[in-house]
């Protein structure tokens, strides 16, 4: 029967997520709102289905280490110490600030001062999931404020580990000062040691292990092997170091971020990622008594009032005073502007410490729904807010009237490989046998920037000694070929033969960038209308052109002119290919085109 329940749960779960994300998108709303309501209708306050919460929230936090995970993948130490001066002190003073306003507002309602400060601290914690999700789905993950807001994160979650600890020292039966120094020590060192841990060992063991792994071409075993390595040093993170799982699959993350597997372990790995998010979303809404929120709605107001408008302008002053751009610092404070998955952490705590009220928890999961609703809305201000800014100069030169942060400090803007520029001329290569080498060759050789995608590392690792732009991944997940940047090239050429999903790759191109010339190989004659059909420009058979050869040697062996053997051959063409030479190139002629029509 327990496994019943598990597949009723998620069955269940997800489906109403489905139903409900999709009409509030369709309203013009995030998905999050729909996910949250499905939470709240088939959680054990409503009428009607009931799913199993513990569960849910068992599956959901296995959706935050893979989130996490996914984070640190393509979060860089340099870009986290890029922005230390900011989200250090930053997260200190704004945590500080909003466990005040929390801890005075209900001590006016009668809650004494243990209750009170975990209560003030559950009101300071963002979510993780939520921040994420937000930051991604704008596109503004990777940049200035993404790092500003991901690193201040972070550091929250280091505070949160820290207070895990120093609660029971501080509220429960053995409370004492050397208890309080003595966890507070422990929890140092042993945060000091998983970090230690996982960058030194870490970063020389796990590598090894994944090139060991992608030796075999074996997809599911690479999966596997990344999985493995996310669940189980969070895990391990928890059950050893007693830091947060979430913590823990960051920095696994970001080790195997360093390394030449990141992109394949993004789009491979983590396909679940999405749906485990999901089920977040579904839990926390599961957690919501409506008919309790009317017994206390001026404390959830206030609540409300701490997340919505105390942290974002403390976050907001903050950044803008450390003289970042006055558009960081309004992103970043409304980014983190919600509360989620920490704040339940502490509430539980404080409650099985006896000292939080059952009365918080609704009041903690009311602020957490309506923040987390309205976040999305709020963070879509921001673009007018700019714009209205940008168009009154005065103004536009008081708020940014500060220089920028110090070259010193790390350009967190720039990438490391710039794939988006429209400045240059660049084509996509996928697959780096004996075709792709000549085509690389000659690409070069004509002025056109070619990026390589290719599963041989040891190909890869040869490309960037050379100074060859290459990218390791499975060219049929749109993630690498965006990554790649197809969408700002001007061919992409599927160089390998019988390539396996050659019509998905061409599909997932035209995604991209629907004026991109592809160019592809087929192993046979019965492959070409598919893949034309896909959206291929030109494709290129190994038998017909064969064919093609033979027919020009014959009739050049028989004596036939030039005109006779160009006529032959474009018939010859139009029967085995379905249409003539002329018909199947791209109209614009160039060295581009040149190089990228090579056989």
């Amino acid at each position: 029967m327990h496994a019943y329940d598990l597949i009723l749960t998620i069955t269940g779960g997800l489906g109403g997520a489905l139903v409900l994300g999709y009409l509030t998108h369709r309203l013009g709303l995030s998905p999050i709102v729909g996910y949250l309501l499905a939470g709240t209708l088939v959680g054990p306050h409503t009428p009607g289905f009931v799913a199993d919460a513990s569960m849910a929230e068992q599956l959901a936090e296995i959706g935050v280490i893979l989130l996490m995970f996914g984070v640190g993948l393509q979060f860089h130490v340099e870009e986290l110490l890029a922005v230390r001066n900011v989200a250090i002190p930053g997260a200190v003073a704004q945590s500080g600030v909003a466990t005040v306003l929390g801890a005075l507002l209900v001590r006016a309602v009668g809650w004494d001062w243990p209750a009170a400060i975990i209560f003030g601290m559950a009101l300071a914690v963002a979510s993780t999931v939520v921040l994420v999700r937000v930051l991604s789905d704008n596109n503004d993950l990777h940049t200035q404020a993404g790092h500003i807001a991901v690193g201040w994160l972070v550091v929250e979650d280091l505070f949160t580990v820290i207070a895990l600890v120093l609660l029971p020292a501080l509220f429960g039966p053995n409370a004492g000062d050397a208890s309080i120094w003595s966890a507070l020590g422990l929890t140092a060192l042993k945060v000091g040691a998983l970090v230690a841990f996982t960058v030194l060992v870490g970063a020389r063991v796990i590598p090894r292990i994944l090139d060991h792994i992608a030796d075999t071409r074996s997809r599911e075993l690479f999966t596997l092997t990344v999985l493995v390595i996310a669940l189980g040093i969070a895990v391990g993170s928890s059950l050893i170091f007693s830091v947060s799982m979430a913590l823990g699959a960051f920095l696994a993350g970001m080790v195997v971020g360093r390394s030449d597997y990141s992109l394949r372990a993004a789009s491979e790995a983590l396909p679940m990622r999405d749906a485990f998010a999901v089920l977040f979303f579904v839990s926390v809404g599961m957690l919501l008594d409506p008919g309790a929120l009317m017994q206390s709605p001026l404390l959830v107001l206030g609540a409300l009032g701490v997340v919505l408008v105390g942290k974002p302008l403390v976050a907001l002053l903050f950044v803008w005073l450390m003289r970042y751009p006055f558009g960081a610092a309004l992103t970043s404070g409304i980014a983190l502007a919600q509360i989620g998955e920490f704040s339940f952490i502490l509430a539980s705590v404080g409650r099985s410490l006896g000292v939080l009220p059952a009365e918080a928890t609704n009041v903690l999961v009311a602020t957490a729904i309506t923040s987390i609703v309205l976040n999305p809305v709020a963070y879509r201000t921001i673009k007018p807010i700019e714009r209205w800014i940008a168009a009154r100069p005065r103004l536009r030169d008081l708020l940014n009237r500060l220089p920028p942060p110090a070259a010193a400090d790390g350009d967190v803007d720039t990438p490391r490989v710039d794939r988006t520029s429209t400045k240059v001329r660049r084509a996509v290569v996928i697959g780096y046998g004996p075709t792709g080498r000549t085509v690389v060759r000659l690409l070069r050789d004509n002025g056109i920037v070619p990026t390589v995608v290719e599963l041989n590392m040891d190909a890869i690792r040869v490309l960037k000694q050379e100074g060859v732009d290459a990218v390791y991944g499975d060219a049929t997940r749109p993630e690498t070929l965006e990554a790649a940047g197809v969408g700002n090239a001007v061919s992409i050429i599927l160089g390998s033969a019988g390539m396996a999903h050659s019509a998905e790759v061409i599909r997932a191109a035209r995604a991209l960038n629907p004026r991109v010339r592809v160019l592809t190989r087929a192993a046979y004659l019965r492959d070409v209308p598919a893949l034309r059909a896909a959206g291929a420009t030109s494709v290129y058979s190994g038998e017909g052109e064969v064919a093609l050869a033979f027919i020009e040697d014959i009739l050049d062996g028989l004596g036939a002119t030039a005109e006779q053997i160009d006529r032959e051959r474009d018939r010859a063409h139009r029967e085995l290919i379905g249409v003539p030479p002329a018909e199947s190139a791209a109209p614009e002629s160039s060295p581009a085109s040149a190089a990228a029509d090579t056989r």
